[in-house]
Parts: C-alpha cells; sequence; structure tokens
C-alpha cells in the first residue's frame, strides 16, 4: 500500500499550478495536478474528477466518418444549417426516444453541447429588453457558469437539494416573478448528482415556464441512462422524461459525447419546439435584421461563433441516431456500464465511512450511473479534497457545481477494470486510516 503524500508536497505542486483553494480548481486545473503529483506517488491516480468517456467510440459512427472523409467530404463547407440527413435522423431519434415532435429544420448541429448552451445564452440574453438573467438548477456543470461569466450575462442559480417536489415551484417561481428571467437552464440525468427530476417536478418546470414566458434550456447529455427504467426500445414507452410534455418554450440539447462516446469530434445538436423555432422577437430584429429566434441563433449566433460544425462527424452522428432508430444500435446497453460501475464504487465509498450527498429522487434511491457525489461525515471541501489528493484519489469539490453541500463529484468513467476498483478501494481506506 502506498504511503500519504505530504502536505508539503501537495502544497508545492499547488503553487505550482497556481491553485491557491484545490476545492477551486477547474476541473483541467485538478487533472494536471493528480498528473504532476503521479510522478511523486509512484502510482496511477484514482481519477474521478474528468468525465471523459470509459467506452469505445461508437463504431456505426466511425464508418460512416470514415466514407465521407473518404468522399471528400473535408474539402467542403458544411451548411450552417446542418446535414439534412442529420437534421431527419434527430428527428425520428427525438420521437422514438423521447417521444415528441420536433421538425428536422429546427434540429441544428453545434460544436458540442457547449457550444450549443454558449449561444442559447447569449441569445436568450438579448430577446427581451428587462429580461437578462439566466437561472440555473444546481449543483450543475461548472463551465454554464463560467459561460455566462465570459459572456457578462447576469445569472442566478440555487441548490435543489432543499427543493424537491411541489417545493420546487415555490423556489422557481421566486426568481420568475421578478420578470428578469429569460431561461432555466438545467441537465436531466444532472452532472454532478444524477439527480433526475420526477415527471411531477419537470410538469412544475413547464407550467411556470408558461405563466411566466420563460424558455427552458434541457441538456440530455445523458439521455435514457437513468438505468431505473428500461429506456432502450424506440418507439416504445417509458420514454425520456422531459419538460417537452409541458411547454413549448423548450429547446433540447442532445450531445454524442456520452450516449455515442463520439467526445472527441465535438458534435451535438440544439432542437427548438416548432413554436419557439419561428418566434418573432422584435429586439432580434433591431440588432440582426432578422426576428424569428431559430433563423437568428442558426445565421447570426452560430454563424459568428464558427460558421458550422464539422461536416465528417455531422455523417458520423447522422449514422448513430439512425441505428438507434432502427434499433441496430442499442446505445442504451453499452452505456449501462457505467451504472454496473457506479454500484460497485458506491458500495467502495460506502464501506469506507462515506455517504452520498444527493441520494434520493422523491421515494426512490438515485440511479447508478456516470456520477454521484460522496462525503465524508461534515468535512468541508477543502479538507476532503486534500486529503484524498494525498492518497492519490483526483476529485473535484460540490462547490465549483454550485452545492451547498460539502462533499465530491465522483465520475466512474474512468474506472474500468477490477484493479480500478481495488486501487480505490485502497486509497480510500488509507485515506480513513489518516484523516
Amino acid at each position: 500500500m502506498i504511503k500519504p503524500l505530504s502536505e508539503e508536497v501537495l502544497l508545492r505542486h499547488m503553487r505550482d499550478m497556481d491553485i491557491e483553494q484545490i476545492s477551486k480548481a477547474t476541473i483541467r486545473q485538478a487533472v494536471s495536478l493528480s498528473s504532476s503529483l503521479e510522478s511523486i506517488l509512484g502510482e496511477p491516480f484514482s481519477r474521478l474528477e474528468i468525465g471523459v468517456p470509459g467506452l469505445k467510440a461508437c463504431q456505426e459512427g466511425i464508418e460512416a466518418q470514415k466514407r465521407a472523409l473518404d468522399d471528400g467530404i473535408p474539402a467542403k463547407y458544411p451548411s450552417i444549417e446542418g446535414l439534412p440527413a442529420l437534421k431527419n435522423a434527430a428527428s425520428k431519434f427525438l420521437k422514438a426516444f423521447v417521444d415528441i415532435d420536433v421538425d428536422p429544420q429546427c434540429i441544428v448541429p453545434t460544436v458540442g453541447s457547449m457550444q450549443g448552451s454558449y449561444n442559447l445564452t447569449l441569445a436568450c440574453s438579448q430577446l427581451t429588453p428587462g429580461r437578462d438573467t439566466m437561472l440555473y438548477i444546481q449543483p450543475g456543470f461548472p463551465a454554464n457558469l463560467t459561460q455566462a461569466n465570459v459572456l457578462g450575462v447576469r445569472h442566478e442559480a440555487f441548490d435543489i437539494y432543499e427543493y424537491r417536489g411541489e417545493k420546487l415551484r415555490e423556489k422557481l417561481e421566486s426568481y420568475f416573478a421578478t420578470g428578469r428571467i429569460t431561461a432555466l437552464l438545467f441537465s436531466n440525468p444532472n452532472n454532478p448528482t444524477w439527480v433526475c427530476l420526477t415527471d411531477d417536478e419537470l410538469r412544475i418546470i413547464g407550467e411556470l415556464a408558461n405563466k411566466y414566458d420563460v424558455i427552458v434550456l434541457e441538456d440530455m447529455a445523458y439521455l435514457c441512462m437513468d438505468f431505473r427504467n428500461d429506456l432502450s426500445h424506440p418507439y416504445q414507452a417509458p420514454f425520456q422524461p422531459t419538460v417537452a410534455k409541458y411547454t413549448d418554450n423548450y429547446v433540447i440539447m442532445l450531445s454524442s459525447s456520452k450516449i455515442f462516446s463520439y467526445a472527441g469530434e465535438r458534435i451535438a445538436l440544439v432542437a427548438f419546439n416548432n413554436t419557439l423555432f419561428k418566434r418573432r422577437y422584435e429586439a432580434l430584429r433591431e440588432r440582426y435584421g432578422m426576428a424569428r429566434l431559430g433563423q437568428c441563433f442558426i445565421h447570426s449566433f452560430l454563424y459568428a461563433a464558427s460558421t458550422g460544425t464539422s461536416h465528417s462527424a455531422q455523417y458520423a452522428m447522422a449514422a448513430m441516431l439512425q441505428g438507434a432508430v432502427d434499433g441496430t444500435l442499442d446505445f442504451v446497453k453499452d452505456v449501462s456500464e457505467y451504472g454496473r460501475r457506479a454500484k460497485i464504487v458506491k458500495d467502495i465509498f460506502v464501506k469506507n465511512g462515506f455517504h452520498i450527498v444527493y441520494d434520493h429522487d422523491g421515494e426512490r434511491p438515485i440511479a447508478d450511473g456516470f456520477f454521484f457525489t460522496a462525503g465524508y461525515y461534515d468535512m468541508d471541501d477543502e479538507t476532503l479534497m486534500r486529503a484524498l489528493a494525498r492518497c492519490g484519489i483526483s476529485a473535484i469539490g460540490l462547490n465549483t457545481t454550485g452545492s451547498g453541500q460539502y462533499g465530491i463529484r465522483v465520475c466512474v468513467s474512468a474506472l474500468c477494470t477490477d484493479e480500478d476498483f481495488r486501487r480505490l478501494d485502497e486509497r480510500l481506506t488509507l485515506f480513513a486510516q489518516n484523516f
């Protein structure tokens, strides 16, 4: 068994990377710090910090992208509106797995959901004078708040921990009633907690979005990955839960990164409700010369950002979506591996004295999936993360995700083998013995 690194060694490496508090480090800083400390530790770190896919990229996508490359696609600019085959496949995919009807023209590819959320944040902040504030259900993906800060967009956020069920209505309404909220953003299943909003909670969000004319940005990065329900059969219930059942004021972000393990090609989709896509905003006409939200989003915001999304990657995503719709690609079965890993890792944490911080959706225990959250008694994030780092474990603190609770986000994607699980158990045992 390894010995804990000294506090002096940890602090020296933190200073070298200009990290004042490890609990406030970005995900990429945490990766760099653990890589640096590995040489001192003499063994690989247990990597829980970064949500990279832990499975092979979908072969259907690879083959389709190869064919596109061989056909000379790299020499041609892609249509900024998106490849017709991709838009059509995405429309069918949303019907097959989410049970909603979105016209292909209302679906547009983006350079990952990061580009989608970035430009949606900017667009929503300019729709209506006086409505200039984004609202985030937290904990959430830290980069979304970074985007708002980079853009200079005002934002508010709250921790959902105390506001499940009907309590969510009063909390949301306290923000919406100010008249300043232009859009609400959340992920479902949630990064980092793996909270899955219940159908009642989605209904509450939809009803309030209608009442106060707020746009809901629903990030489905982990679509169909609530493995408590079998969501793997196209056009058959149960379907992926969505706020789209309760409001027309929605935009869905659908990424290939996790569901198809296609993160490296940076390909995602933004799907507007049909009515919202065509909705006119006078403020957009005055600024950009076009009033319809969907067209302005494509021909002003995306055009200025990148003039389109990787041409060959669009062929890849089209093939993967179509394969899922046809039933030849069971992506849910593939990614269910994360649920198996999460159960093992949760048991290891609990055995070593940790507790699951966000542990229920209504009456149901939280699902096993890509992420979960773990706390150690009342140890604050900084103390906990320093101790874990000294024992060869890298994670991110819940405070960086907007949580008001103590603990860490645990990502299971990099834990692939029995040796990875054994090493993590050994490290957590070392932590419990020494800290």
